[in-house]
């Protein structure tokens, strides 16, 4: 009997905790299929009364948020910032793990103390050399200064520490220099922890705002987090079509999360941090 009510016990907690995390996307879903009038009425229905999906069709026809570009932006953004990171932090993680030098130990040092001055302080010269160098409102402007990050070069090479070195004695028997060893050893068999970063690095790209706001002035290069704000701060708000951009807006982050799960969770215990 114990043991039977424990398990009831663990799947009633299990059920509460899937409401809990369920209940923003219903909410979100729900609003997004309902008219202005039945968001903001006080009464309260489990769902509309008419499912009104041409809400989503009209997000598309607005001349004021060209949310269906700020998709696109925000797609191509991730897509090059994941890509950058992956290729120039994996190689700083595995220079820092692998290459003998007597200054090994003070780069990382740097490296870790610029994860400790706040991004607050950073973000005007920042922006100061982006528009010096004429990006605002252009791709590079927000692509290029994000292409590194030190918190992902320090998980890399703490992955890389661990990773058997008899492999790439192999490859080195076999001919290959430490650029080869690398291409064609190392990161073909840390397809793992590689699909974690590019998972964790395309979320925080894809939900970024505040750089974006700030360098997509113009309308046509708005990323999507800054497209949801000009619905909400437009002169005439519509609730039912910002809860309707926001379920667009969530759903690749949502099916990518689905996909890449298992590789999260490896991701982290194979860095060997805990907490």
């Amino acid at each position: 009997m114990r043991h039977r009510l424990a398990a009831v016990l663990r799947w009633l907690a299990l059920l509460v905790a899937a409401a809990l995390f369920l209940l923003p996307f219903y909410l979100v879903l729900r609003n997004g299929l309902a008219t202005r009038e039945e968001i903001t009425s006080p009464g309260w229905t489990f769902l509309p009364t008419e499912l009104r999906w041409e809400n989503f069709g009209a997000l598309f026809t607005r001349t004021d948020v060209p949310f269906g570009r700020s998709l696109l932006n925000s797609a191509v953004v991730a897509v090059l910032q994941t890509a950058g990171e992956l290729v120039v932090c994996s190689a700083a993680g595995y220079g820092l793990a692998r290459i003998p030098h007597r200054h090994s130990g003070k780069v990382l040092g740097a490296v870790v103390a610029t994860l400790l001055v706040p991004t607050s302080v950073t973000f005007v010269p920042s922006f100061v050399l982006v528009s010096s160098l004429g990006w605002i409102s252009d791709l590079r402007g927000l692509v290029v200064p994000t292409l590194f990050s030190a918190l992902n070069a320090v998980l890399f090479r703490q992955f890389f520490l661990d990773f058997p070195g008899d492999l790439e004695d192999a490859g080195r028997i076999d001919g290959l220099g430490r650029w080869g060893v690398f291409r064609r050893i190392v990161l073909p068999n840390s397809t793992g922890f590689l699909a974690a970063i590019a998972a964790i690095t395309f979320i925080g790209s894809w939900n970024s705002f505040l750089w974006p706001l700030v360098i997509a002035q113009d309308a046509e290069s708005w990323t999507v987090q800054v497209a949801l704000s000009g619905l909400l701060t437009a002169q005439n708000p519509q609730p039912h079509l910002l809860f309707a951009a926001a379920a667009v807006s969530i759903l690749p982050i949502v099916l990518l999360f689905a996909a890449l799960q298992r590789y999260l969770v490896r991701g982290v215990t194979e860095t060997g941090i805990d907490g």
